[in-house]
């Protein structure tokens, strides 16, 4: 019978290409989510019944255990940018994962992937970093052999990066932005997940990998790769740490306020989160361990940025018909 891995948040952003992969390796892959109504587009991945969603909720043992049972091996991809109710912080990237390590090791499973993120540090003045590096601590703490996988900023199709602020691009000639000059290595979703796919064939040794693309740059910068791309102009302010905190806080409010049903654009524990680089340390295993040459932005971008210029997918037809016209 073919091996089977259990992968939590398997729908996600970075678990759907982990899905895949895994699928196209022959193997039967589970995906646990908390809907799994909303993640039936994971069945064609694989044959017939090759990949399959099932209802899962990380905050709790049995739930957890039942998703994983017979497993093979277990990716945990489940994380939030934007702490809300009882899926908080603490209890997703902390508890949640400590708890996957511990059901992982007492259910005797092969291998433990668990995806964390550049900058996680129990002493960082952001939550959110802290509980990844406390979750990477219970994780290891329960599994010692697990792999653990450290992305900077994530790209692709589907990111709340480029495709965020392409379209914030829409509604003006300002785009304000905060922490203009920290830099970031965005890494391509598909090559997270083709580590996390060696990781779960055996072909990475145990240990914390940092993965970041083959570019570092600032944000700022990285703002006008994506203004080249969906060509437009436009005035771009950086604002302020003190008044980008003020604005985060009255976001917060209402987020808070609303029990979470609008959700914050930008939080207080993002704007801590900026001030800090997010790339590869010198001394971090990475993707040259793994046998991995990331991809670069530019071969990635113009495939789903398009969508936010004025012409949409005809505007590279609409721009070549002007320079007939003009040389005409």
């Amino acid at each position: 019978m073919s091996k089977l891995v259990t992968i939590y948040g398997g729908s996600g952003f970075v678990g759907r290409y982990i899905a895949r992969r895994m699928a196209k390796q022959g193997w039967r892959v589970r995906v646990a989510v908390r809907r799994p109504n909303e993640a039936l587009f994971v069945k064609p991945y694989g044959a017939v019944g090759q990949v399959e969603p099932i209802l899962c909720n990380i905050r709790d043992d049995a739930s957890v255990r039942d998703a994983m049972r017979g497993a093979d091996a277990v990716v945990n991809c489940v994380g939030v940018l934007n702490s809300i109710g009882k899926n908080n912080f603490d209890a997703v990237h902390h508890e949640g994962a400590e708890r996957v390590a511990r059901i992982a090791a007492e259910q005797g499973v092969g291998r433990l992937v668990q995806l964390s993120a550049i900058g996680a540090d129990t002493e960082s003045d952001s939550e959110y970093s802290q509980t990844k590096a406390q979750g990477e601590a219970g994780v290891l703490a329960a599994f010692p052999d697990a792999v653990i996988l450290r992305p900077s900023v994530i790209f692709g199709q589907e990111d709340e990066f480029f495709n965020r602020f392409a379209g914030m691009t829409r509604f003006g000639p300002i785009l304000p932005i905060t922490g203009g000059s920290t830099r970031f290595q965005p890494v391509f979703v598909d090559d997270v997940a083709a580590a996390a796919e060696k990781a779960v064939l055996g072909q990475a040794a145990p240990g914390i990998y940092e993965l970041g693309g083959p570019e570092v740059l600032t944000l700022r910068a990285l703002i006008d790769v994506m203004l080249d791309e969906v060509q437009r102009r436009r005035w771009v302010i950086n604002l302020p740490s003190g008044i980008a905190r003020l604005q985060a806080g009255v976001f917060d409010f209402i987020q808070w306020i609303s029990g979470g049903l609008i959700k914050a654009p930008l939080t207080r524990d993002q704007v801590r989160s900026l001030a800090h680089d997010n790339v590869v340390a010198d001394d971090a295993k990475g993707f040259a361990e793994l046998g991995i040459s990331p991809t670069a932005m530019e071969a990635i971008l113009p495939d789903y940025l398009w969508r936010y210029r004025h012409g949409g997918q005809y505007a590279s037809i609409q721009q070549s018909a002007k320079n007939l016209r003009a040389h005409g």
